[in-house]
């Protein structure tokens, strides 16, 4: 059987590989556009900031390293530009000697990836307006950098890798402002409250975001000088397009293979609406696991699951159809690292969902221990089933682990119930006695039983405590101008407290005001409510004082 391969990189190489080990009497070949097979993509940014050195680093595979380990064949600087399905063939162009040919297939995998999006405005093609698609683009921004010639750079794009780039650049020292048309940054990733949080979080590392903000131009005598915006023009030695990617599937546009925005439909199987090809990786669209939505996940992670799952259907063995991703994502940011998975509460509400949410912070290791720092979490349920549907972290510890517990808790339909005595790994230089996942689990599982009445930092931005008298419920007083009750001399009821009186606990994570609610429900207030995140996730509150 002759199975031929569209693209490499990380979903292309992975059918290969995974085909060659199940059948090895198949012939395999790879056709690519490229000049590497395969790269690591994710790392680009790194490149950049000198946290990799070595190209070579990135390149995770040459053609005839593969060849070896393999046996599958692989033809580097090919351009496929049409498909006959009828002869089940295809076309393709040697960018080197201009030959054309066509390739007979019994089965065609389509793996080819997608491009870096150019925005139709004056200046992209000046000098120093850069991508961040391909080792060599990494290479020519790291070469400029290194040059001395950018002091200032503006990145389009508030996604991971604009934002990733923007910590790397600011770490070789370049003033970094990043602009986004979207009210926010990682606007389809995090709830605005927590996206709101790390854009703080940028700006006290000295990277300015700019929301709310389109791209208009690009201008300068040869090379960029100015960036125009609906705003206001930003002076800069350097453009860094990071406004997203769009699949590279123009070829197959008279092909009559189902697409949905030039990304191609695929079933559990990672079959297109014709049996004998399969798509996987960037230029294919999955399934959301939890609502059955179409999705697309241009991750390296999906890329390398689907690609190994059509291998398998080529190769004939039957299984589960792919039960679809979760928008799994971890990122290390300027002045912060943020993990997620599943729907946000946005989301979840936006898909039909009745849920309930709480925001907690928690301790990422023993207090104690040297580099302990905070987890700041919002995690999501079905209000009616207590079903997990969602988590989002913050925090400079180790976010990923938070995410990845969720990850597996959402793939089993786990319910908080399921979660919450679960036995966790526990060691001072790596979490807490009780788990940073367990304690949000049960702080959420009290809100959902009435125990924990609270206003989320969306409600109070929103204005819901009007009409509230805000307590300092903290330690020792630190809110200024509020009145301050200490929660270890309180034994009955409070001087200068109405027990009917609308009250506002505040603290700084929101456990001792908790606690506070606890005790005052027990000597008869009826109307208090605890602010979710305390004054470290809801900084306004000090700042307002």
């Amino acid at each position: 059987m002759k199975i031929v391969i569209v693209g490499g990189v990380a979903a292309g190489t992975k059918v290969a590989a995974k085909l060659k080990r199940e059948r090895p009497q198949c012939e395999v070949q790879i056709l690519t556009k490229g000049a590497d097979i395969s790269y690591a993509g994710c790392g680009l940014p790194y490149y950049v900031g000198h946290v990799i050195e070595q190209r070579a680093e990135l390149v995770v595979n040459t053609p005839e390293a593969f060849t070896a380990l393999t046996g599958a064949q692989v033809r580097t600087g090919v351009e496929v530009t049409s498909l006959d399905r009828a002869s089940k063939t295809v076309t393709a162009k040697d960018l080197t000697s201009g030959q054309v040919f066509t390739q007979h297939y019994d089965k065609l995998v389509i793996a080819t990836g997608a491009h870096s999006f150019v925005p139709q405005c004056e200046g992209t093609d000046l000098e120093n307006v850069f991508f961040l698609r391909t080792p060599d683009d990494a290479v020519a921004l790291r070469a400029k950098v290194d040059s001395g010639e950018i002091k200032r750079a503006v990145i389009v794009g508030g996604g991971f890798i604009g934002l990733e780039s923007a910590e790397n650049l600011a770490n070789m020292g370049v003033k970094v402002s990043v602009i986004d048309f979207a009210p926010h940054v990682l606007p389809e990733l995090l709830d605005p409250e927590f996206s709101t949080y790390v854009e703080n979080a940028m700006a006290d590392a000295g990277v300015m975001p700019f929301t709310g903000v389109a791209l208009e131009g690009i201008t300068g005598n040869g090379k960029v000088e100015k960036v125009l915006t609906s705003r206001r023009p930003m002076k800069a030695d350097a453009v860094l397009l990071a406004m997203g990617f769009r699949p590279n599937t123009e070829f197959l546009q008279d092909s009559g293979l189902e697409m949905f925005k030039g990304t191609l439909l695929v079933d559990g199987d990672m079959r297109t609406n014709d049996p004998d090809i399969y798509a996987a990786g960037d230029c294919a669209l999955v399934t959301n696991r939890i609502t059955g939505a179409r999705q697309w996940s241009a991750m390296g992670s999906t890329a390398n699951i689907a690609g190994r799952l059509a291998a398998t259907r080529i190769a004939g063995e039957a299984g589960d159809p792919y039960p679809g991703v979760l928008g799994t994502g971890v990122a290390k940011l300027p002045g912060i690292q943020m993990a997620r998975t599943g729907l946000t509460e946005t989301a979840a509400k936006k898909a039909g969902y009745e849920v309930e949410s709480v925001v907690t912070v928690t301790d990422d290791k023993a207090h104690y221990y040297p580099g302990s720092g905070s987890f700041l979490t919002k995690m999501v349920c079905e209000k009616a089933t207590h079903r997990l549907l969602g988590i989002q972290v913050l925090g400079k510890g180790a976010v990923d682990k938070m995410a990845d517990i969720a990850v597996t808790a959402i793939s089993m339909k786990a319910t908080l119930e399921d979660l919450q005595n679960c036995d966790f790994a526990y060691a001072p230089p790596f979490s807490t006695a009780i788990h940073p996942f367990a304690v949000t689990v049960d702080v959420l599982l009290n809100k959902l039983s009435g125990a924990f009445e609270t206003f989320t930092p969306a409600e109070y931005a929103a204005g819901a405590a009007e009409g509230y008298r805000m307590i300092d419920a903290s330690i020792q007083p630190s809110i200024p101008g509020v009145p301050y009750v200490d929660l270890t001399k309180v034994t009955g009821p409070v001087d200068g407290l109405d027990p009917q009186e609308k009250l506002l606990l505040v603290c700084s994570k929101g456990k001792r005001a908790y606690l506070l609610q606890n005790r005052l429900k027990y000597y008869g207030y009826t109307n208090t409510k605890v602010l979710e995140g305390g004054t470290l996730f809801n900084t306004e509150v000090i700042s307002a004082k």
